[in-house]
């Protein structure tokens, strides 16, 4: 096995031949020199050319400000470390090392396919620093420069880790328990919303437009996800991100490609938890328990980053263990199969396609939540279970609630009846032989209920601000006159500065869920302002 360069063309499969272990294009208004990489264990070619390259760059352009005493990220120096590293463990491990795979921290010779993910990592931290060690050693012996401290070294060998195997500049941003939401407004413009609601800019997480849209390819490319286009005839990209953060991106539609990050705070949540966070009362939670053991259908609706994910995690955390459970996603954002609350859980994501488009007007090998619904009914399901509905998707959501299983969804809707208008709205796209009147019958004769959510931000006597979300109406849903269509009745709330609390409405197909633990003198104690408090 040999570590020299070479000069044939990389295979596809090989990583040295994805953009993040690329270095990046030459840019307008950019000095690039002809560096090249030495051969592995050569003397301190790498740092010396960078150093140079860097001289004639804007500060700005290859490193990141560190805050307090730490030195800052020389980004353009990581590039070539990561480039380094990349192709070590690709002659150690060959071409296939980014699949599924993690060793001990001896750095020996092994297949990626005999080493499992973690195994991989570790394999991978070995050979960083080994990087950086014979690197230091080089730059002090030719005397160009010093040595870096114990705190200096972790730090560029954790970028350099990030740079191989998880994503690059954008990590810390992810790992910011702080976060809650990243936005990308083009490459130098990055800011955080955090969990209070403000919002403070940060460093940036690309040196231009162009190395951010490449990063967003690598992206939607890799293996670890459902690939996914994103081009100048596919503008868009919705995917899920290792460790669970949901990415929104565009680019050639809008002035600069445009990133939306959405950290998911609460991946395993219970009612009790909304009910301490001041979110729902208890007798809400308890109805809602009780609905879900009962099999009915429900919507969580309310507007974007309310919520309703959480909420719908925690609702199906009263399903019992023993249920076998599908889940049908555009992106996966449910995580059902990770919560540990059920033994059987098959979650199935649709797959976009990137072939040519067919005669049906679909692209090569996509495939959508009715495929997948239709395909479920042979896998001994108790609940289909279908997550965000944006549009047409809206069907699958019918036809998994009229199979009688308790199906649970969520939507976008700034109350209850608005809710329901906007799936008439979503059922209406599916083309002109559904109208108002078909989307209404189907609609009222299968969702059981609305769960409406709402979120604020509050500003504190002391200055600061508080982000708070709660349940502010829940209604059940039934057919009603024909003009209508459909009949709420408010069981709880509306409310539009605190929890939805009982409202005494109360239909006798309520009163049947005692025998799924509805306590109905819990809810009449709250109706008649003997109960809880917010």
């Amino acid at each position: 096995m040999t570590s020299q360069p070479s000069t044939e063309p990389l295979p596809p499969t090989d990583p040295a031949a994805l953009p993040l272990f690329a270095d990046p294009p030459a840019r307008p208004g950019r000095i690039r020199g002809d560096f090249s990489l030495p051969p592995l264990g050569a003397g301190p070619a790498v740092l010396d050319e960078v150093r140079r390259r860097r001289s004639v760059l804007s500060p700005a352009a290859t490193t990141t400000p560190a805050s307090g005493d730490e030195a800052p990220i020389d980004w353009e120096l990581v590039r070539a470390f990561r480039t380094v590293v990349a192709g070590r463990l690709t002659a150690a491990l060959g071409g296939d090392w980014r699949q599924d795979v993690t060793a001990d921290a001896a750095v020996t010779p092994r297949r990626a396919v005999d080493l499992d993910r973690d195994e991989q990592e570790r394999y991978g931290w070995a050979v960083i620093h080994d990087v950086l060690k014979e690197h230091t050693a080089d730059v002090v012996k030719a005397g160009t420069g010093d040595a870096w401290s114990g705190a200096e070294q972790a730090r560029m060998a954790q970028a350099v880790f990030d740079a191989v195997f998880r994503l690059g500049r954008l990590q810390p941003l992810i790992d910011d328990d702080r976060a809650e939401n990243i936005f990308i407004l083009g490459h130098d413009r990055v800011l955080l919303q955090l969990v209070d609601g403000s919002r403070v800019q940060v460093d940036p997480v690309a040196d231009s437009n162009e190395e951010l849209v490449d990063f967003l390819r690598f992206l939607a490319n890799r293996s670890e996800s459902n690939p996914r286009p994103f081009s100048e005839s596919t503008p868009r990209l919705h995917l899920k991100l290792d460790g669970g953060a949901r990415l929104a991106a565009t680019a050639w539609v809008t002035s600069s490609p445009t990133v939306v990050v959405r950290r998911h705070r609460h991946k395993v949540d219970t009612l009790a938890a909304w009910v301490d966070r001041g979110c729902m009362t208890p007798a809400c939670a308890d109805f809602l328990a009780a609905a879900v053991r009962g099999k009915w259908s429900i919507v969580v609706a309310g507007p974007m980053s309310a919520g309703k994910t959480t909420l719908m995690r925690a609702l199906c955390g009263q399903i019992p263990r023993q249920e076998v459970l599908g889940t049908f996603e555009t992106e996966y954002e449910l995580f059902l199969r990770e919560t540990g609350h059920h033994d059987v859980v098959v979650d199935w994501e649709a797959r976009p396609g990137m072939g040519e488009i067919g005669a049906d007007g679909r692209a090569a090998g996509a495939f959508d939540l009715d495929e997948a619904l239709n395909d479920s009914f042979r896998f001994a399901l108790d609940r289909q279970i279908v997550g965000e509905i944006r549009g047409r998707e809206v069907w699958t959501m019918i036809k998994a609630m009229e199979s009688g299983t308790g199906s649970l969804s969520t939507t976008h809707a700034a109350g209850a009846e608005a809710a329901i208008r906007k799936l008439v709205t979503c059922a209406m796209e599916a083309g002109g032989h559904v109208n108002r009147d078909l989307a209404l019958e189907k609609l009222s004769g299968c969702l059981d209920v609305i769960v409406q959510l709402n979120r604020r931000v509050v500003a504190m006597p002391d200055g600061s601000q508080q982000l708070r979300r709660w349940v502010s109406e829940v209604v059940v849903v039934e057919p009603g006159e024909r003009e209508m269509g459909y009949s709420l009745t408010h069981l709880f709330g509306p409310s539009s500065a605190g929890p939805a609390r009982a409202t005494g409405l109360m239909s006798e197909r309520c009163r049947d869920l005692t025998v799924d633990g509805f306590d109905l003198d819990l809810y009449q104690a709250e109706a008649d302002g003997r109960g809880w408090r917010a």
